[in-house]
């Protein structure tokens, strides 16, 4: 009996500090980079035939799928100067220890006269009425008649704090819902559908429906040809822009399942290469999918420089360690065989490469069944609200 109490001890201890090692790093509150790169502005890209697309960025914390999905897809159509403008050009945390510069601040858009045909609100860092003044002010001024406004997953606080969707159909992550509407009263809040459409007026439910609020306004400006080279590109699983959303909370038993995986299974150190030229969409998919498995750490891995150039020209900075040292897994992005035969020499670390010609979250999500079952699937399937 006593055996047995000891072992039934030794087995929850264990998994108590496992969790806790688990809620450490993926507790921590977010903060501004203070890191030693300083950039300088770079030359605007600018094409005066083609629409602008403004991603508002805050550079505390900005949701990493909200802000490059639909930075990546608009990108893809060739019809678009897409930036992602911030207050100034300080690093934006997308994830512990790695942050994206932005292309523009506000001031330079006002300098350069440039008009905005879409602004797009990611969840940012503020998901109440207590919004930075001249971010709320800076949307107000771009928001014309003409453009079209697309709210992200909580980023619908953001939207909401600016009035102009009083009385206009918002929607948001369903786990966040509730929460959400309590501070702001005046929109129309309404649940069950990906992208909501209130003349030029959008929003999306939570994090995986950046893909369709995107797909669906790229539809309204740039036509049906345009529309589906994107959804081939990405791999998109629907035969046309998904509109039913089932608006499914996370409730006590998907908590109880995470708690479960989070004690009781053996929690990952996993990696994320970082490679020049890399396809943002497929990392974003990665990194967002697999941060929601509560993985023991999940760091950025580099090669020869922690700053990256992606395909479409945004500027990733590793600030972590860049040691392989203890890492259980290590996801290539892109195909790199001579840069995996590399690390499999210097590593026992697992080598995960995503060639397949499928979504990408889908692929992310048919392994997290295979690794931890269906029903802990499911619960990553509800925190990226993609039901």
């Amino acid at each position: 009996m006593k055996t047995t109490l000891l072992i039934l001890v030794t087995i929850i201890t264990m998994g108590v500090l496992n969790a806790f090692t688990t809620i450490r790093n993926f507790s921590y509150s977010p903060t501004t980079y203070n890191g030693s790169y300083h950039p300088v502005s770079n030359q605007l890209h600018f094409d005066s035939s083609k629409s602008n697309v403004f991603i508002v960025a805050d550079s505390k914390l900005t949701e990493l799928f909200d802000m490059l999905a639909p930075f990546y897809l608009f990108n893809l159509t060739n019809k678009a100067n897409v930036y992602i403008v911030a207050m100034d050009k300080t690093p934006i945390l997308i994830r512990k220890d790695l942050y994206v510069l932005p292309q523009i601040t506000f001031k330079e858009a006002d300098s350069l006269k440039l008009k905005a045909d879409v602004i797009i609100i990611p969840a940012l860092s503020i998901r109440d009425e207590h919004q930075d003044i001249r971010l709320i002010d800076w949307i107000k001024a771009h928001a014309r008649p003409e453009t079209k406004m697309l709210a992200i997953c909580d980023g619908a606080s953001t939207a909401a704090a600016t009035g102009i969707y009083d009385g206009k159909y918002l929607t948001c992550h369903a786990s966040d819902y509730d929460e959400v509407k309590s501070h702001f009263k005046k929109p129309d809040w309404i649940q069950n559908v990906n992208v909501t459409k209130s003349g030029n007026l959008f929003s999306t439910a939570g994090v995986s429906n950046a893909v369709e609020g995107s797909l669906t306004i790229i539809n309204e400006m740039f036509g049906e040809e345009t529309t589906w080279a994107a959804i081939s590109d990405i791999h998109y699983p629907e035969p046309g822009i998904r509109t039913f959303h089932q608006s499914t909370s996370i409730d006590f038993n998907d908590k109880w399942t995470i708690a479960k995986k989070v004690m009781f299974k053996q929690n990952k150190n996993i990696g994320i290469l970082l490679e020049n030229g890399m396809n943002e969409f497929k990392m974003v998919s990665i990194l967002d999918t697999y941060a929601r498995t509560f993985p023991k750490s999940f760091k950025a891995i580099y090669l020869n420089d922690s700053i990256v150039q992606s395909k479409y020209g945004l500027t990733f900075i590793a600030t972590g360690s860049n040691s392989m040292k203890n890492l259980d897994e290590l996801h290539i992005p892109g195909s790199a065989p001579d840069k995996e035969l590399h690390l499999r020499k210097h590593s026992n670390t697992t080598i995960i490469t995503y060639t397949e010609s499928k979504y990408p979250i889908d692929v992310c999500l048919e392994r997290i069944s295979l690794q931890y079952g269906n029903k802990f699937e499911n619960v990553v399937r509800l925190l990226l609200d993609y039901n």
